[in-house]
């Protein structure tokens, strides 16, 4: 239990009460407004990290003309939910809503009927749904709050119809609190030299979280590309020429696996010698008696001399007792074996050399992937990114797939090639 919660435990309610809604009291450095100058705070987060509350509170203190929270409403205010029933529920009503979080002489009147708060100086919010771009049209504010962008039904239009309203005052400002999707609208937001975006994670959040609930969430999530998205607030790509996608590597994780027969470290190493070098490319992978491949370990190393990635390959060699180092030989010759051997003079290193290009090689792994016959033993983050962000073109997003190409030697090595002929067996 922390400082804080044995703190308010032992507070009577209507302390508790009063201190709930001190806001700089509870407020994280990534929840107060942006110092900079913004037309647009984008706040991405992952599920109960705090989103709505801030953007409850930036909203608050711009309808009561707060110093501390930049922006002026010019009398109108926007709140854009998914739907007219998310705006209600979450918005104004939810418990870090705008009711919620006013003391009872600064609330504002909510007209359900009307959807439309009316602060005491006159400020008037008005409430809207992403399904209807067209109910903004011919309205005018002076501030926005836009709450899950990426579920909007109409995002687009919607957008639109926003920022030309968006209009009144001196300065319009608009915060978007939003768990994050690969949605182009978000991608241009977050291009756009007028907005400031800031992350916030739901571990963040812990102490305004049920107990358990984290550890709960996270054993189950941890790692996959539903937790990254929706605890971390990450935004998960995927190009749709991948040869991979981030639902069927779920579908390949597991959290058991067999004895392992025969286990290899692949090693994909860089161009050049120095510690401003591409990645070294480092992956351990294990095949058992059914024929299913394991992806055991990514070691992967950025910017490091030969000797710092050839002690990595080495650890994770003794590591995993592996059976054989696979090492690509292309950019550095026999330098690739001498620097192993050098560390370890007794390890078995077979060079291996790229004749054709990285997508043709890639292609049977993936498609061992399809059939169900590898399989991921942990969560892979940065290399499955790299996966499913691997085009036609062989590289991910404009850089070398580095662990893609370790991941592939691997796989080859254990499930397709032995002596020549084909390993794979039938599932």
């Amino acid at each position: 239990m922390t400082l804080r919660r044995r703190f308010l435990e032992a507070q009577d309610p209507a302390t508790i009460d009063r201190l709930w809604r001190d806001w700089p009291l509870w407020a994280r450095l990534n929840q107060r407004p942006p110092l900079s100058d913004w037309r647009t705070w984008l706040l991405l987060g992952g599920r109960g990290a705090g989103k709505t509350r801030t953007g409850a509170e930036w909203l608050k203190g711009v309808a009561l003309a707060d110093p501390h929270h930049p922006g002026n409403a010019a009398g109108r205010i926007a709140l854009i939910g998914t739907n007219y029933d998310d705006a209600r529920d979450v918005m104004v009503e939810g418990e870090s809503g705008l009711l919620a979080i006013h003391g009872k002489a600064e609330r504002p009147a909510w007209y359900p009927s009307r959807r439309e708060l009316e602060w005491s100086n006159g400020t008037i919010g008005k409430l809207f749904s992403s399904g209807d771009p067209e109910g903004i049209r011919g309205s005018q504010f002076g501030a926005a709050w836009a709450d899950e962008l990426c579920k909007w039904r109409y995002p687009s239009a919607t957008w639109d119809m926003l920022q030309f309203a968006l209009r009144l005052g001196d300065s319009p400002r608009q915060v978007v609190t939003t768990t994050p999707k690969p949605l182009k609208l978000l991608k241009t937001l977050m291009e756009d030299p007028a907005t400031v975006t800031v992350k916030v994670t739901t571990r963040e959040n812990a102490d305004n979280l049920a107990a358990g609930f984290l550890d709960y969430v996270e054993g189950i999530y941890g790692g996959t590309r539903l937790g990254r998205q929706e605890l971390d607030g990450e935004i998960i790509e995927a190009r749709e020429d991948a040869l991979w996608n981030h639902d069927a590597i779920e579908q390949a994780r597991t959290r058991h696996q067999p004895d392992i027969e025969r286990i290899v470290i692949a090693v994909d190493p860089p161009a050049g010698s120095s510690r401003s070098s591409a990645a070294c490319g480092i992956i351990g992978a294990g095949i058992a008696a059914d024929g299913i491949c394991y992806v055991l370990a990514d070691r992967t190393i950025s910017k490091a001399t030969p000797d710092r990635w050839g002690r990595e390959v080495v650890s994770l060699f003794k590591t995993l007792q592996a059976d054989l180092i696979i090492a690509e030989v292309n950019q550095g010759g026999d330098m690739v074996t001498s620097v192993m051997r050098t560390i370890e003079p007794n390890l078995p290193v077979r060079a291996v050399r790229a004749s054709r290009g990285k997508w043709t090689r890639a292609e049977p792994v993936a498609l061992l992937y399809e059939r169900g016959l590898v399989r991921h033993a942990g969560h892979f983050a940065e290399l499955e990114d790299q996966m499913c962000a691997m085009g036609a073109d062989g590289s991910a997003d404009g850089v070398s797939p580095d662990r893609v190409d370790a991941l592939v030697w691997a796989i080859t090595e254990l499930a397709l090639v032995r002596r020549g002929t084909p390993r794979v067996r039938q599932p």
